[in-house]
């Protein structure tokens, strides 16, 4: 095979061996194995209602090894899928840094074009966020639609908001996204509507009827934008107020956080048994939900499951997500999951750390669960323990290391800071009540003037008790 030859798609060429990219190779888009979506049933394109796109994926390997540019695009690929699309093939490109012009330089966008006919795709898919100029520039080259990967999670989010916060959370993120990118479109109308004349350099000639209409449509964004954040703000003084209400009460609270699809709605399931839904697709969860759940000893806490996180997530979207990702930076406790069966469980760690620190919630304390111990490498396994002193291995599959899971969240809770000795009468059984759901109860009894309990409760819950509190033994 000649240096300059895209490589084949067999087995054999999974391996890497280290030295072949190293000299003329080094420029050539090679073929990542094993990027192909087999659609036997027309039964789930009905079921995504979505309308099917078929995609091949291109992506820039600038750094690290060969095993982490196929693994990049293996993720590119999960989102592409999620999101309806049914992909062809995927190249990859070593170079020193993407092409300013059409990021993979104009030679490799021609043989793309190739690849693109070749398969009958209409549309490429760039694993890597591209300036208005390359994404006009790559498709006047390939002659097909060509989405980056910000495009993707954007489009994915917008599929899977259901509540109102949510819907408008991810409006907000697409416009933010397509403002600087409708001078493209402006250009094109220029064009369709004459405004583009023989006398270059500006002047007359270029401002034309979509010239005004690219002004009227940039405004038009602004506008609905600040109705957006307005909402957005106002939603969230709704969710402040329940979460101030929590902590009025003093119920601890835990967010389960972690990489997209790693597995937080099934351990929320697992723990809780709430209803959540729980599908094998990026982003499943957008909008946070929070249950309430009782620790072995019987102390009550809330669990609020949050958006999945991903390497590069958009800006945008961590902005117009930050409403949602404060549950997290205002928990008590994190439950950090990351799925042991993924080839790199840590630099999803660190992907989602790094969004932690941009929501404040990097001094949380933090629980890293290990999911998906039912097919993960238990020598994988054992690195990750190694590394992270705080961590537990669980499936919420077969609810292996739940108990061991829920143990580790009852020691890590802060407890209510007074001891309190009370007798409680029977016809004030609210109090008793408060205490069970906000206190630790240590001791308890029946007597025949009321309920005798010790326990640890709040600052607030204590004055309430006061007037029951009976001397301690």
């Amino acid at each position: 095979m000649g240096s300059g030859d895209v490589a084949g798609a067999g087995p054999e060429d999974t391996d890497y061996d280290g030295d072949q990219f190293d000299l003329a190779d080094r420029n050539a888009l090679r073929r990542v194995a094993g990027l192909s979506t087999e659609l036997t049933d027309v039964t789930e394109v009905e079921y995504r209602q979505l309308r099917l796109e078929r995609v091949v994926l291109v992506g820039v390997w600038t750094e690290g090894t060969a095993q982490e540019a196929d693994n990049s695009l293996q993720e590119l690929a999960a989102l592409a899928e999620t999101a309806g699309s049914q992909i062809l093939d995927g190249v990859v490109q070593r170079r020193d840094k993407p092409d300013p012009a059409t990021y993979i330089g104009s030679g490799k966008a021609r043989e793309l074009r190739d690849i693109v006919i070749a398969t009958g795709a209409d549309t490429v898919v760039c694993d890597g966020e591209l300036t208005p100029a390359q994404l006009i520039h790559l498709e006047d080259v390939v002659k097909v639609k060509v989405v980056d990967r910000t495009a993707l999670i954007l489009d994915i989010f917008a599929q899977h908001a259901k509540s109102r916060e949510g819907k408008a959370q991810v409006s907000l993120a697409q416009m933010q996204y397509m403002l600087p990118r409708l001078r493209g479109w402006g250009q094109s109308l220029s064009r369709q509507m004459g405004g583009g004349g023989s006398s270059g350099g500006g002047g007359m000639a270029t401002r034309g009827p979509g010239e005004t209409k690219i002004e009227t449509d940039r405004r038009r964004i602004r506008e609905k934008m600040a109705k957006m954040r307005r909402e957005i703000a106002d939603m969230k003084k709704a969710r402040d107020t329940k979460r101030a209400e929590r902590r009025r009460n003093k119920v601890p609270s835990v967010a389960i956080a972690g990489y997209t699809n790693a597995g937080k709605s099934s351990l929320l399931n697992r723990l809780t048994g709430a209803g959540v839904l729980v599908e094998n697709a990026l982003f499943a969860t957008l909008d946070p939900t929070v249950r309430r759940a009782e620790t072995p000893s019987g102390r009550v806490y809330t669990l609020a499951d949050t958006v999945g996180f991903v390497r590069h997530l958009p800006h945008q979207l961590v902005e117009a997500f930050r409403s949602t990702l404060e549950e997290v930076g205002d928990a008590d406790l994190i439950l950090h999951i990351v799925d042991g069966s993924h080839p790199e469980p840590e630099a999803q760690l660190a992907a989602v750390r790094e969004v932690f620190v941009e929501v404040d919630a990097h001094n949380v304390p933090e629980i890293v669960v290990v999911n998906k111990a039912d097919a993960a490498d238990p020598e994988v396994l054992a690195r990750l323990l190694r590394r992270e002193p705080h961590a537990v291995v669980v499936s919420a599959k077969t609810g292996q290391g739940v108990e061991e899971l829920l143990a580790l969240i009852d020691e890590e809770l802060p407890r209510p800071e007074v001891e309190v000795e009370a007798l409680v009468p029977y016809h004030r059984g609210d109090l008793v009540a408060k205490v069970h759901d906000s206190g630790e109860i240590l001791e308890n009894e029946h007597r025949a003037e009321g309920t005798w309990l010790r326990a640890r409760v709040g600052a607030v819950l204590a004055a309430e008790l006061q007037a029951f509190a009976v001397a301690k033994r």
